[in-house]
């Protein structure tokens, strides 16, 4: 059977595909060998399916069985193609089941039941993002990371997570979840925000007029902020020292958009580069507040909205260094997004097993 986990979010599908390195049982049906050579021959699948080949996983042990792990999304509005591509390729001639997670696995459910012949298996969302973390983290060495001098050299720099309680993770899909974790069974949801990655995206889309996540990105690395942004220069003609406020501080996000002469010389890429710090900066502050209130010093932070955004990884381990002095850690995971998809497919081995 094709061994899946899939997290159905509410802007991207994530779906991780574990290929055994010797088929076991009885030989493979053509059906399977089809939707591997489909996953395999292909880094993208449509205009929108990618395969993230280079974070693919060789040689990991899931379930007793050894092989490989192979990565793959899609944005969730695509599931309809999804769906009819599951059929045409006979999926449910292989399992009855596929696991899944997120919120799209109780949206979706119906979909898959009535046009491809499937159940969901669902599991909890959060119970999934702890489990891959830790799967993830046992079997690859060099999963974890930090920044150090995040806003000048901006070195990335393997970290030890071997020993890692207690720690925050900050999980920016579409929303934020944050959860502090204690061992791996004791973890609890400390708050959120709606302030994520769908707001950054659906904002960019109606101030600038991309499409895409990764458009809105681009536009962001070419923008200036400080030309949307009030900064505490603007109020106090330079730094506010009493209180440790920088000259750069932003004071008022888009605060400078009130004036017309501002608004008519910021361009789309200033827009952008505002949008991004913005959602940034909500999500460090939060992230912070919980740290301490939760006394753990170890934030980590995962989700899609890291995807090819080093500028809000650099923000994020800046602003936790700087406003803790230095008393909390940033760090950031080399799968980012495909936690829950992981856990999934962990919990669908352990039943086969």
């Amino acid at each position: 059977m094709p061994w899946f986990g899939m997290d159905i979010g509410g802007t991207l599908v994530k779906l991780v595909y574990f290929e055994p390195a010797i088929e076991d049982g009885p030989a493979t049906t053509e059906a399977l060998e089809r939707i591997k050579h489909y996953l395999k021959k292909n880094a993208a699948y449509g205009q929108s399916g990618k395969r993230d080949v280079h974070l693919q996983m060789d040689g990991v042990e899931v379930g007793g069985i050894e092989g490989t792990l192979h990565f793959i999304r899609f944005p969730t509005s695509e599931m309809p193609r999804f769906l009819e591509l599951a059929k045409a390729k006979g999926i449910a001639s292989l399992a009855s089941t596929v696991c899944a997670t997120g919120g799209g696995a109780h949206k979706f459910e119906n979909d898959f039941r009535t046009q491809v012949g499937l159940g969901l298996h669902k599991f909890d969302e959060m119970d999934s993002l702890i489990r891959g973390i830790h799967y993830m983290e046992a079997h690859n060495s060099r999963e974890c990371y930090y920044y150090s001098s995040p806003m000048e050299r901006c070195v990335k720099m393997p970290y030890d997570f071997s020993n890692p309680y207690p720690y925050l993770v900050v999980n920016i899909g579409s929303g934020v979840s944050m959860l502090a974790v204690r061992s791996p069974t004791e973890y609890h949801r400390v708050t959120g925000t709606s302030l994520g990655g769908g707001t950054f995206l659906g904002l960019c889309c109606l101030l600038t007029g991309c499409e895409t996540f990764e458009e809105a990105i681009e536009l962001a690395q070419k923008g200036d902020s400080t030309h949307v942004d009030k900064l505490v220069r603007d109020i106090y003609g330079g730094d506010y020292p009493k209180f440790d406020l920088r000259a750069d501080t932003v004071a008022s996000s888009f605060g400078n958009m009130n004036c017309k002469a501002r608004r008519d010389a910021a361009s789309r890429e200033d827009l952008a580069r505002a949008t991004l710090v913005t959602i940034t900066n909500n999500i460090g502050s939060i992230a912070r507040m919980c740290a301490i209130n939760e006394g753990i010093s170890r934030v980590v932070f995962v989700g899609n909205f890291l995807r090819v955004n080093p500028i809000s990884m650099r923000m994020l381990a800046y602003a936790m260094q700087f406003w803790s002095k230095g008393t909390l850690k940033a760090l950031f995971l080399e799968h980012e997004g495909y936690f829950g998809a992981v856990g999934c497919l962990l919990e669908l081995m352990k039943a086969c097993s």
